[in-house]
This record gives C-alpha cells, structure tokens and sequence, in this order.
C-alpha cells in the first residue's frame, strides 16, 4: 500500500478534551494528513468532527459493554478496559495496513490509554504522546516500544496560546515521522540480533566486525532487562533472521531478584518464531542490583563486586548456576530452527578469568554441566577451551552461525 493511502491514528478521551482533538485534527488535516478518529473516552461525547471508531467500538473490543463501564463507576477498570480495546482496533488496522503514525494527548488516564493501544503498534511505526504526566517514570507503560512523549506544559483542558503551540508542534512531529523513507539501498541482505553487556563487550565487537564485513546489519541490545525484553519483541515482530545471543545475563537476574530482569520470557522469542540462534552463558556469573546499601540483607555475605558506584554485581554460585544451566536449555528445547549452545569454557564474562574477581570454576561447571546434562534432541552443545571475549571464540561463534543460517 503506498504511503498516500495510508493514515495517521488519532485516538484519546475526546468526551472530556474534544476542543483539544478538534483542533489537534485541524492540524493535521492543514499538513495534509488523512486521519482516522479513535474515541477512548466512556462518557457521552459531542464534537465538531467525525468519529471514526466510536467508544461502544472500544469497549467491545476489550470484551466489555460500554454502558456496563458506566454504570460501574470504576475509573481504574474503564482505563484498563478501553486501553485493551484500542490496543485491539490499532492492531487490526497496522495487520490491514491502514496507519502511518498515532497520536494521542491527556491527562494520567488518557496517557496510560494511549500508551496501552500503542503497545500493538509494530516497530516503524511512529507513536507520539503529548501527555500531563511526562515527568513520572512511565518506563512499564512505554514497555519496549518506540513510543515518543512530549509535555504538554499546561493542562489538555481546552486551548490556549500555549496549548494550541504545542498540539500544532506535535502535529507536525507525527507528519515528519510518518512520512520519513529510508532508501532502500540501504538495506543489508539479511539483519541479525546480538546481546551485549559492558562484560561481553569485545566479543560482541569482534563478531560485529565479522558480520559487517560479510553484508550483514547487526542489532545490538543492551542486556539491561529493557534491551533483552525488546530484542524479544523485536525477533517476534519478524525484524531479524538469525540471533547470536551472547550475553543471557538477564536470566540470573530474573532468578535471583537483581534489577535488570528481562522477565520469564527471556530467550523464547526466536525458539518459537523459528530463527536460527546460537546461545552463549554469557555473564551468567553475575546478577546486577544498583548501590551496594540497597542489596536484599539475604545477599549481604555473598562475593559482591562495585562495576560502578550504583551498579553491584553479586556472583552467581554453585546452586543458582545449575538450576541456569537447566533454564537456559529448557527454553530452547522447542526451537523450530536449529539451535546451539556455545561454552566459552576458561569464562563467560570480562571479570570471570583465571586470577579476576569472579573467577569461580566450580560454579562454572556446574552451569555447564547442567547445559550439557538437560541438552536434548536438536540442541547442540559446543565447547571451546577459550574466554569469552578470546578473538578465536568470536570467529568460532560467527563461523557456525552463517553455518546453521545455512
């Protein structure tokens, strides 16, 4: 579908702002845009403009009647349930191919709305917020998507000079992203994933280079919670073609309580999907808090390193490494495409070689003992008498992936 037949999404509560989006609208229509009106609002509603899906159409979305959410009087549920329906209709509209960009204003409510419906908007699609509540940490409803915010400065709650600057600003921010091309001779042949932590960081560089130099697009992600929790939504909205998942950290964490947990589903995305992957334990060796005072009073004994003065990494032992070594092999266990587990056998991360901070054979082998005890069926184990960050390991892991990407 060509960019012109497309449309720009406008949704929020047009029953309490409806001044702000008639002339949010306005705006958008005086850029040239073609728009699509969502309202999420649940009480009666009268604007000067077309509604293109009706609030009863958000409410059945998400299963409820709308005349149900107001007669309940409960305004934490009736965000919740509109949030899912708009999140239902936008996703039924990127499947058809109908939008190009969304854009939503409001309040606390409003916000969370739009952010939720957003969530079902794919990656490219730009997504833009001009909200009351930027300053408060809105990272669990931003989630992993390339959603932008801008403060509203004054309250959505009719124009003024201030108001109708900002609305215009952020009509025509969504018109510059939604029209933005990337030439297409840019594009690499196929794109591969890789995770990456500053303790895994030459070995992530050295593979880069190697694939570069063969025409391949590299994504690296941030093994902070955030970046693993993305690259997982990512692998699943079909943007890669191979995964070399070095540095599977955020699963000690989400073991031992640590901060930087990507959640349960860490490493299941390209497992389902049916994308090649070689795995490494990368940085299993540690789990990450913040400063050493805010440690849980049952890790205050154990081994504890300060990477940086609000990063405390606490060495994973003998015990947690088994039960890692056996959830790392678990999640791959059903993967559609081939697989393989790669064991850096003289350390898997920066500070875990013979005479540094972390070096802890014992417990190293028992997380390899246990990846090679539970591997089963397809699920390769390979193991090379390196560290992880030795320039030959490197090479070995980019040589069998462009093997099994065969």
């Amino acid at each position: 579908m060509a960019m012109a037949d497309k449309s720009i999404v406008m949704l929020g509560c047009f029953d309490t702002k409806g001044e702000d989006f008639s002339y949010l609208l306005k705006s958008l229509g005086a850029l040239g845009q073609q728009v699509i009106t969502i309202n999420t609002g649940v009480m009666e509603t009268s604007v000067d403009f077309p509604i293109d899906v009706d609030q009863d159409a958000v409410a059945t979305a998400s299963g409820a009647v709308l005349e149900t959410i107001r007669k309940s009087n409960d305004r934490g549920r009736a965000v919740e349930l509109m949030g899912k329906g708009a999140a239902a209709i936008l996703s039924e509209l990127a499947e058809k191919d109908k939008i190009k960009g969304v854009i939503g204003m409001g309040g606390g409510g409003g916000t969370y709305i739009i952010l939720e419906a957003m969530q079902a908007v794919p990656l490219g699609i730009p997504k833009f917020c001009l909200s009351t509540v930027v300053a408060k940490d809105l990272s669990r409803q931003i989630g992993v998507k390339d959603i932008t915010l801008m403060s509203s400065v004054v309250d959505v709650a009719g124009l003024n000079s201030i108001s109708r600057l900002l609305i215009r600003q952020a009509a025509s921010a969504i018109t510059a992203m939604a029209d933005t091309k990337v030439d297409a001779s840019e594009e690499a042949k196929k794109s591969i994933a890789i995770s990456m932590f500053g303790n895994t960081t030459k070995c992530v560089d050295k593979c880069t280079e190697l694939l570069k130099s063969k025409g391949y697009e590299v994504m690296a992600f941030h093994a902070t919670g955030v970046g693993g929790a993305t690259m997982e939504s990512l692998i699943r909205e079909g943007v890669f073609d191979a995964v070399l998942d070095v540095t599977t950290t955020e699963l000690a964490d989400e073991l031992c309580g640590g901060i930087l947990s990507a959640g349960p589903d860490r490493l299941t995305a390209a497992t389902e999907m049916g994308i090649p992957q070689i795995v490494v334990p990368g940085c299993l060796d540690m789990v990450n808090f913040a400063q050493m005072d805010t440690l849980p009073e049952k890790y205050r004994t154990r081994q504890l390193y300060s990477w940086a003065p609000d990063v405390t990494l606490m060495r994973t032992n003998v015990a947690e490494n088994g039960i890692l070594g056996k959830q790392l092999v678990d999640k791959l266990i059903g993967a559609k495409a081939p697989v393989e587990i790669l064991i850096p056998l003289k350390g898997i991360s920066q500070i875990d070689s013979e005479g540094d901070i972390f070096y802890g054979p014992d417990a190293d082998s028992a997380l390899f003992g246990a990846i090679k005890e539970n591997a089963k069926g397809h699920v390769e184990v390979v193991e090379m008498d390196a560290h992880i960050n030795d320039e030959a390991f490197a090479k070995m892991l980019v040589e069998r992936l462009l093997k099994i990407m065969e």
